[in-house]
């Protein structure tokens, strides 16, 4: 009977959902941003997510000039969906709201080849290509032991090698990926101005000055304090209520 109800609440909280989401994407279409605004953030605040979901929410927010919080939804959005070129193309849009401009220092000799390879898929992506070539690899495998003559047997020994190497490639670009992810804490300023400071304290010396939707990443927690690092690797300390970290709640 207890299982029934949480079914029955499932479902409905289910179709409550998509009822709401289709009235915030009419009201969005009738350019009524501000009620959209408030159906999706209630369908987030019911527990559902989804890079749609995000991604429209992200819309609102850019249609009612509010950089930061276009942003941070667009960004939350690419984290469940990578590889979507039209979530991109919406973030650099909103991203040229913003009056920071932080250069990347870029990647070079061995440290930029294993980024460049890492960056080609996702590490689901690259989980699924270790799958798919594991399984190509035990068909090698029955067509080598099961082949009637040498050359035969010596081209699927050489299919073999060849999809072994893939596989364990993949492999360790999937755990190396997904490490990567775990380890990274983006966020995004949502003070309007914000002073960054040297050391974790009040009175410490001003480092730089940070606007509303500049991505930073954070390094380390004191107290009300984040210590954070931008991608042209300049470091200080953000008051923690100046951020919103994109992964979690903070």
């Amino acid at each position: 009977m207890k299982k029934l109800f949480y079914l029955v609440l499932l479902v409905s909280q289910a179709i409550f959902a998509q009822t709401a989401f289709e009235k915030a994407n009419e009201l969005y279409r009738k350019e009524q941003y501000e009620e959209a605004v408030v159906l999706y953030e209630g369908i987030l605040k019911s527990g559902e997510q989804s890079a749609e979901l995000y991604f429209n929410l992200g819309n609102s927010y850019y249609k009612l000039h509010k950089v930061a919080p276009a942003v941070y939804n667009y960004e939350k959005a690419l984290l469940l969906n990578p590889a979507d070129t039209e979530i991109q193309t919406n973030l650099k849009f909103a991203q040229k709201m913003g009056i920071d401009e932080i250069k990347v220092v870029p990647k070079v000799g061995f440290s930029k080849m294993l980024s460049d390879l890492l960056d080609v898929f996702h590490y689901d992506t690259w989980a699924g290509i270790a799958t798919g070539f594991s399984a190509l690899f035990l068909l090698f495998f029955i067509g080598y032991y099961f082949g009637g003559t040498s050359a035969v047997k010596r081209l699927f020994f050489g299919a073999m090698v060849l999809s072994l190497v893939v596989m364990l490639i993949s492999i360790a670009s999937a755990i190396t990926e997904r490490n990567n992810y775990n380890m990274e804490r983006p966020a995004i300023v949502f003070a309007e101005v914000i002073s960054v400071k040297s050391e974790p304290k009040a009175s410490a010396p001003e480092a730089f000055v940070l606007h509303e939707g500049t991505k930073v990443f954070v390094l380390e927690n004191q107290d009300k304090w984040r210590k954070i690092q931008l991608t042209d690797e300049t470091e200080g300390w953000i008051e923690k209520d100046a951020i919103k970290e994109l992964k979690g709640n903070d």
